[in-house]
């Protein structure tokens, strides 16, 4: 049975060259499987159209990996040039009505946490943030409406959250704890910890929350 279609199209950043964990971060192990895996295997069953994967460094490795899943690729050449690089190359490649922006060191972002902002939009959201214990975190979803804001703003390595900040009455917070964790990883002991949490935090590929 088919999905129904959202309208929402699913970004995942996995272009950076991850210079804290000394290189090839979305590729390291977790549970037995890349990183990027993890997060590809989560939007499985995310209520999204389609799934786009933006590449840079690492990239012919990363491609490999990714070209396992039904999913596109992108390849941002001026990832060097910051996290904002990347946003704007997914975006350019979107299909849909809304795109939701991940992470591709956050594994245990879960599918329940994508069904949430998805549903804020069909309410009307045009910009939805997850927020967990309180405090916004990714993933975040933006409307079509709002893209021309981010391709005029963004810039460097900071993402959207100028955006958030400077046009508040656009945001909707939408309150995720318990349909995953924003956890990331930026070390390799961030990932021995990660490895660690997985047994205790429960499933997270839930599709609702």
């Amino acid at each position: 049975m088919s999905k129904v279609q959202s309208g929402v199209s699913a970004i995942v950043l996995a272009a950076g060259g991850g210079s804290r964990f000394g290189g090839g971060k979305l590729l390291a192990r977790l549970g037995g499987q890349p990183l990027i895996e993890a997060v590809l295997d989560n939007l499985c069953e995310a209520p999204v159209d389609e799934v786009i994967v933006v590449i840079g460094a690492e990239a012919e490795r990363l491609r490999e990996v990714c070209e396992r899943y039904a999913i596109r690729i992108v390849e941002n050449e001026e990832w060097e040039q910051g996290q904002s690089t990347s946003v704007l190359a997914g975006l350019q490649a979107c299909a849909g009505g809304a795109a939701v922006v991940l992470l591709g060191d956050q594994p245990l972002v879960g599918a329940g946490a994508v069904g949430r902002l998805v549903a804020a939009f069909a309410e009307g959201a045009k910009i939805a943030v997850a927020t967990y214990g309180g405090k916004r975190r990714n993933p975040v979803l933006f409307s079509r409406e709002v893209w021309p804001l981010l391709e005029a703003e963004l810039a460097g390595d900071e993402g959207a959250r100028s955006v958030l900040r400077r046009y508040p009455e656009l945001v909707v917070e939408v309150p995720c704890d318990g349909v995953g964790d924003p956890a990331d990883v930026d070390t390799r002991e961030d990932l021995g910890h990660l490895e660690k949490m997985r047994g205790s935090v429960g499933d997270y590929k839930m599709a609702e929350g």
